[in-house]
């Protein structure tokens, strides 16, 4: 997490404020057109498939072989046959003979349907005969299938009544099937195909024209303001727009997904040749399908959630009752650091609960897991006592603002600028532009340089021969010339104090000043008041200190020697 600059105004706030009567139009404009998209994605997850495809249950699955037994080879599994993509009736073998009597029904079941469909005769015939006391069906004098006592599990436990119902189904679904291939079906058909795909593209155009113009409507209620008057509540807004606009694009997505998925399910389902590639996708597809919905549910509700939190933040804001010159600053800071950390544990919260929803899509019972993952959580908190510290420590200097995004700290023997503040580590970057990272368990003791004012400190050597009180007035005057120049009177917060003399140095005398500036601008405002002093310095004549050395003789005899030397050289 970054912080941004932002110079703050009670103008601009208050002005930020009062929305006008176009922001709130479109404000409710985007409300609406959220609520919409919503609307048109249950719609389309919700619709009702048509006659045609009716019985074709939708993102049913092809059924896997279920298991009565726990021998591993013995053991009684199940599976449909299918006609033109519907399912016909579920036969049962045990494992081991299982793929090969399902597929030799269905090879016999194909073959028979190939060769009504082939002949004029619109009636079909189909027996049940009994041979070694198991009722053996045949179609058109073709042999289809042996009902077993394991098939008959799926029925009534009877094999003559399960034949019976078989027939019956194969019956009216082969009639049924022969009478869609007929060319007067076929076109009725292809009508409807028709009708469906210009509706899906008016629908597809619809969403699209929608979706720009909510664009455009939210594009044009965002002002046009200048990068330094941008106050914090304008930031704020125009990232709750930002938030709602991703929801709103996805939701936009996730709707022409919708229409074009649901047109093309539709026109597949319409003719029998298509049906089987319309289940096959849907076997294929739903897990995708499924994760894919979780996936992006998840992620819209992050957006939301992030928008809802910058809504919130806004008000208070907005309100006035936090925000005066003293701190509008370090308001500042502060909501960006605890906006970012809501964020992250919002984030956080909404990934596991999309981890869980995956999981329930997927058909994996989640309570064992939730009761493995309570234990794991205990056994993981014992080992990893620190994190919980780090955690701890990390909420407490959020909570007591001991320092946020944006401020320059030393922690120990390390300092720079705050470049990232969660709940387990801070991020520093020092002048010599490496990031250190600290624990959040490790800081004990810390020094805020920028906590909502901060302040020069010089100190200025002159020479022992200077006049005191001329360099003092000096000193003074430098100071208030400064405060008074527009260009820098904003980042100096009082008129700046001249202390007096600090010390006596080796050098010369030392002269101590005092300037409140703004947050992270004393060295800004030190930099040029030097700048200033040394030009007044050398316009009145005083000299800054140059390091001298005396010496002294104990008696007249070095005197002598001495000035002996000095001749001599």
């Amino acid at each position: 997490m970054h912080s941004q600059s932002l110079a703050i105004s009670p103008q601009a706030t208050a002005k930020a404020a009062q929305p006008t009567k176009r922001q709130v139009q479109t404000k409710h404009k985007l409300i609406w057109g959220t609520i919409g998209a919503i609307a048109s994605s249950i719609f389309i997850a919700i619709a009702p498939i048509p006659k045609a495809t009716a019985q074709i249950p939708f993102l049913a699955p092809l059924q896997a072989p279920s298991s009565g037994n726990n021998d591993a080879d013995n053991r009684i599994v199940s599976g449909w046959i299918y006609l033109d993509g519907r399912q016909l009736f579920q036969v049962s073998a045990s494992r081991t003979n299982f793929p090969e009597r399902l597929q030799n029904i269905q090879q016999n079941l194909q073959e028979i349907s190939h060769n009504y469909f082939q002949t004029p005769a619109k009636e079909i015939k189909i027996q049940t005969r009994i041979l070694k006391g198991l009722p053996v069906i045949y179609v058109n004098d073709q042999y289809l299938m042996t009902i077993t006592s394991a098939d008959a599990g799926q029925g009534q436990g009877n094999p003559l009544t399960f034949a019976n119902q078989i027939t019956q189904t194969l019956q009216r679904d082969l009639q049924q099937a022969k009478q869609e291939r007929q060319t007067k079906f076929l076109i009725q058909q292809g009508t409807i195909a028709t009708a469906s795909a210009i509706a899906t593209i008016i629908l597809s155009w619809g969403i699209s024209r929608w979706q720009r113009r909510t664009k455009e409507d939210s594009e044009a209620s965002i002002p046009p303001t200048a990068t330094n008057a941008k106050s914090i509540t304008i930031q704020l807004n125009q990232q709750q727009k930002q938030h709602l606009a991703e929801v709103k694009r996805r939701l936009f997505e996730l709707a022409q997904a919708g229409i074009w998925g649901s047109g093309s399910f539709l026109i597949l389902g319409l003719f029998p040749y298509t049906r089987a590639l319309q289940l096959g996708l849907i076997t294929v597809a739903q897990i995708p399908l499924r994760l894919g919905v979780v996936a992006l549910g998840t992620y819209v509700a992050i957006r939301f959630t992030y928008a809802l939190i910058d809504r919130s933040t806004s008000t208070i804001v907005s309100s006035g009752t936090l925000l005066t010159p003293e701190t509008s600053e370090r308001l500042q800071l502060r909501i960006s650091t605890f906006s970012g950390v809501t964020k992250s544990i919002a984030a956080i919260v909404w990934v596991g609960v999309g981890i869980l929803l995956a999981l329930i899509s997927l058909g994996i019972d989640i309570v064992p897991l939730l009761a493995g993952a309570g234990l794991v959580g205990v056994a993981v908190s014992l080992a990893s006592q620190n994190l919980i510290k780090d955690a701890i420590n990390g909420f407490l200097i959020i909570l007591e603002d001991q320092y946020a995004l944006g401020d320059i700290i030393s922690v120990n023997t390390v300092g720079g600028l705050v470049e990232t503040l969660n709940l387990r580590m801070t991020q520093v970057r020092d002048s010599e532009g490496r990031l250190i990272t600290i624990p959040n368990s490790e800081i004990k003791i810390v020094a805020n340089l920028s906590s909502r004012w901060s302040r020069a400190d010089l100190k200025i050597p002159v020479s022992y021969q200077t006049d005191i009180d001329q360099a003092l007035k000096l000193v003074e005057d430098v100071g208030l010339e400064m405060d008074q120049d527009e260009q820098w009177q904003h980042q100096i917060l009082e008129t700046p104090r001249v202390l007096g003399v600090e010390n006596f140095g080796e050098q010369g005398l030392i002269i101590r000043v005092w300037i409140k500036t703004q947050p992270l601008k004393q060295w800004e405002v030190a930099r040029e008041y030097r700048r200033r002093l040394k030009i007044a310095l050398d316009q009145a004549g005083i000299s800054m200190p140059a390091l001298q050395q005396a010496i002294y003789l104990n008696n007249d005899a070095q005197l002598l020697n001495f000035q002996a030397n000095e001749r001599a050289n």
